[in-house]
């Protein structure tokens, strides 16, 4: 099974249901609606075709400047059979961070969605036990969320952008140089 045959194999059981879908570095990525997420998933886990039998990872990404797609969700899948990977990206908003559970697909959900609702605060409905496992339990913020500087304002050999924060300019590597030179 190579990429173009997996994704051919989802469109004809799902129709339509792909917001996006790309290649990076061959890997197969696919952006399915969050209200879709788990019978695809299902699906990619029960088909004889897909096999889809160990969930690799899961984990959030915080994009703070794309307005209702501020949480991403992402699923790495592997078919150990014939050593295939796919990755799944499902999205949400600050508004409602809401995400069905995989828990009841597969069982190393469990800690993976506990880390991610630790660190961004990404709500897995229907999961067993959603508590911080990482973090002390009286925090009331998420610490991986681009929200929060990464240093106090007095320091002066940091620059946010290096590390996917503050405006949208691009770092380039002369500027990494003249931070370097600084410091």
């Amino acid at each position: 099974m190579n990429n173009g045959d997996l994704l051919k194999a989802i469109e004809s059981e799902f129709p339509g249901i792909m917001d996006n879908s790309s290649e990076p570095h061959g890997l197969l990525t696919i952006e399915i609606p969050k209200a879709n997420i788990i019978p695809v998933i299902n699906w990619l886990k029960t088909n004889e075709y897909t096999n889809f039998m160990f969930l690799t990872d899961l984990c959030g990404v915080h994009y703070p400047n794309d307005i209702d797609k501020e949480f991403a969700i992402v699923y790495h899948l592997h078919n150990l059979e014939q050593n295939v990977r796919l990755r799944l990206k499902t999205f949400a908003s600050r508004l409602d961070l809401n995400v069905p559970t995989l828990c009841n697909i597969y069982s190393a959900a469990n800690w993976m969605e506990r880390e991610t609702f630790d660190f961004y605060g990404i709500n897995f409905e229907g999961h067993p036990n959603l508590i911080r496992i990482l973090n002390m339990e009286d925090m009331d913020y998420f610490p991986m969320r681009k929200e929060y500087p990464m240093e106090d304002d007095t320091r002066t050999d940091k620059d946010d952008r290096f590390f996917g924060r503050g405006g949208n300019e691009e770092v380039t590597f002369d500027d990494k140089k003249a931070l370097a030179r600084k410091n």
